[in-house]
């Protein structure tokens, strides 16, 4: 099994929101713009801005990882993620052979000249958003990308010198049947992959699915067809040599996501751009989400917040608790407690009632779900919460 470490106090990610899209997905609910060349150069600037005054927080700092998401950020050129990069490094040095930076890619962006560019501008890993290969699904999802363009760009990726390499699938989409998402897993099975991330669709308000939901929620499959979903996924996927080490998160020894890892066990987080959330000494803060705002208040030397948040103590400690469970390594509740603080009684009697019931086990201090836990994770979570 793959065992991630604890974070270190000095230890810190980086996000880089990118909002351009060619076309939302009709599930997307993120905030995105057109790709229109003036804005990427606002943004450019406002990125460089953002950087410069949240520096102090960083000093002294030592960066993990660095995530370009959106959005689609292989429609911001390699001369701006470079850029980015440059500004970053003079000012807070960082190992570019040893720090996880990723950049998500959509497939229809993925060809070997644009990989290989963005490789010599630093990228060293790619998520891409692959999503499924039944092209019916990929129109009903609004893609623009082809099965055969998805599996050709993960194989031009590969060869331009990416080999960290990360591709997202969706499950409990409408219209898709177990057959035809265990032909999609037979598939992923060919491709150079070291890691993968699951999702099942969840529609969220201010999507076009949502407003069309009437129609769209009658087409999912029921709960049984996804639990087999699900449990093919894992079946396939282990066969394949991804070995999977959260609910939803599978990879090659070696190729956890780092990025990813740190949210889950609480590392401190800056988001740079429009709507990008921060996690830092026990706040969370996000961004405003509109670009011209955002530039506005950075080109005025004001700060782009507008939503900042206390957490209160007794809820983070929930929270972090049924995210660290997701993981399969499970939790030492000593460590836990030590790092975090002490779950209450309620809490404990809550988790023991799980074991009870066969949602989670211990073994050797380490508590952590069972079979049964993973499939009604949502509903442990909620109790937990």
């Amino acid at each position: 099994m793959l065992t991630i470490g604890n974070p270190t106090p000095s230890e810190i990610s980086l996000y880089f929101h990118i909002p351009f899209c060619t076309k939302k997905c009709n599930y997307c609910h993120f905030y995105v713009l057109p790709d229109q060349e003036p804005l990427k150069n606002q943004l450019l600037i406002a990125l460089k801005l953002e950087w410069k005054r949240m520096l102090p927080l960083l000093i002294n700092k030592s960066i993990i990882s660095i995530y370009f998401g959106g959005g689609t950020p292989s429609l911001f050129s390699p001369d701006r993620i470079q850029a980015v990069l440059e500004t970053i490094h003079q000012d807070l040095p960082f190992d570019y052979s040893t720090t996880e930076i990723t950049l998500e890619v959509n497939p229809e962006n993925g060809c070997f000249s644009l990989m290989r560019a963005y490789a010599q501008a630093g990228i060293n890993r790619v998520s891409m958003g692959i999503q499924t290969l039944d092209q019916e699904l990929l129109h009903l999802l609004g893609r623009l990308h082809s099965p055969s363009l998805a599996k050709r760009s993960v194989l031009e990726t590969y060869e331009a010198g990416i080999t960290n390499l990360s591709i997202d699938l969706m499950y409990d989409l409408p219209r898709q049947s177990l057959k035809h998402w265990e032909m999609t897993l037979q598939e992923i099975g060919t491709l150079p992959l070291s890691h993968l991330s699951l999702y099942n669709l969840t529609i969220e308000p201010f999507t076009v699915f949502f407003k069309k939901q009437n129609f769209v929620r009658p087409l999912l499959p029921d709960e049984e067809t996804s639990l087999a979903m699900y449990n093919a996924a894992i079946e396939h996927l282990t066969s394949f040599g991804l070995e999977q080490y959260e609910i939803s998160a599978f990879a090659k020894p070696g190729f956890y996501s780092k990025h990813n890892t740190g949210y889950w066990l609480a590392r401190p987080f800056i988001g740079f751009g429009p709507s990008a959330f921060s996690y830092w000494e026990g706040k969370r803060f996000r961004n405003v989400a509109n670009l011209k705002k955002y530039h506005q208040s950075l080109t005025l030397n004001q700060s782009p917040i507008d939503f900042n948040e206390q957490l209160d103590p007794i809820a983070h400690l929930k929270e972090l608790f049924v995210i660290q469970i997701r993981l399969c390594q499970g939790i030492s509740i000593a460590d836990f407690e030590q790092r975090h603080g002490k779950l209450s009684q309620e809490t404990l009697e809550t988790i023991e009632q799980f074991i009870l019931d066969g949602f989670l086990t211990q073994s050797n201090q380490i508590l952590s779900l069972t079979k049964k836990g993973v499939l009604f994770y949502d509903t442990v979570a909620s109790e937990l919460i």
